[in-house]
């Protein structure tokens, strides 16, 4: 097919999407947070489009779906990784970025501080795990040389500092496991998606947010589906690796992760019975 027809082609795409998302700008301004404003996620998505033209060859409703799911969430796709629309084959798939995990879960009242940093071959690093548990990274003035960890800093308001560290094997075996492995940020911002990896391995065992584990149990999701009735509602194709718990602590209280209801009113921190044992309802 000759050069300017391939490029009419691809316009003629990009147009069609251009109108699908003003068409569902009302949806989407019903979607989004209050510090969001409909017609500037409009412009982010059609830049994601021009930048990366094979969004533009997928199904348009998988697409419209993946930008329906950073409406709700509260994400601009984009430069600023707080999320990802990622061409996997005619599909569009919503991938949140470490920066929009960090944003969600501030959003739960409890978590003061979250921080995700990779570590390379020349900088200062040690760890240890146990009872007296501690970590230090004193990154490398020149060169830092490969990347060998990434870790994860949690701190929750009335509770010690938490953390976890990963090494690289660990993160590849993670990639390898995802279907956007090839393409999208794992290969454009390893080191970021990286840093997102352990932090979700970390916020396991944390108080989120709902719209934190909402944004897990989207990633990597294809969905082709918008019901504009129940916006609230968030409809997946697929569920690729959702976290293991069903319910979330929001401030002091156990919500189910999938409807965002109150089940259970507790106590954050657990506070631990005699004998080493934990209150019923304390989610162990």
């Amino acid at each position: 097919m000759p050069a300017q027809t391939v490029s009419s082609a691809l316009a003629k795409r990009q147009n069609t999407i251009g109108g699908l998302i003003e068409g569902l700008k009302p949806q989407i301004a019903r979607a989004l947070p209050k510090h969001m404003e409909p017609d500037r996620l409009a412009r982010i998505a059609l830049t994601v489009v021009r930048q990366n033209p094979k969004l533009a060859e997928c199904n348009p409703e998988s697409f419209l779906g993946a930008l329906m799911t950073c409406a709700q969430l509260g994400l601009e796709p984009g430069p600023l990784g707080h999320a990802y629309l990622v061409p996997y084959g005619n599909e569009v798939t919503f991938i949140p970025g470490y920066r929009g995990l960090i944003e969600l879960a501030r959003r739960s009242g409890i978590v003061r501080r979250f921080v995700g940093r990779a570590v390379h071959a020349h900088d200062e690093f040690d760890y240890e795990y146990g009872l007296f548990e501690s970590l230090k990274h004193k990154p490398a003035l020149g060169e830092p040389g490969d990347f060998t960890h990434a870790y994860a800093v949690l701190w929750v308001s009335g509770a010690d500092p938490d953390f976890e560290v990963m090494n690289k094997p660990q993160i590849d075996a993670v990639r390898a496991r995802s279907r956007a492995s090839k393409n999208g940020p794992w290969v454009s911002d390893y080191e970021e998606m990286a840093k997102k990896t352990v932090i979700r391995r970390l916020a396991k065992r944390a108080p989120m947010s709902v719209e934190f584990v909402q944004a897990v149990n989207n990633d990597e999701n294809v969905r082709t589906s918008i019901d504009i009735d129940a916006l609230d509602v968030m409809p997946v194709v697929e569920d690729n690796d959702a976290p293991e718990a069903e319910t979330v602590d929001v401030e002091g209280k156990l919500v189910d992760a999938a409807t965002g209801e109150i089940v259970e009113e507790q106590e954050w921190p657990p506070v631990a019975e005699p004998g080493g044992g934990k209150r019923a309802g304390d989610g162990s």
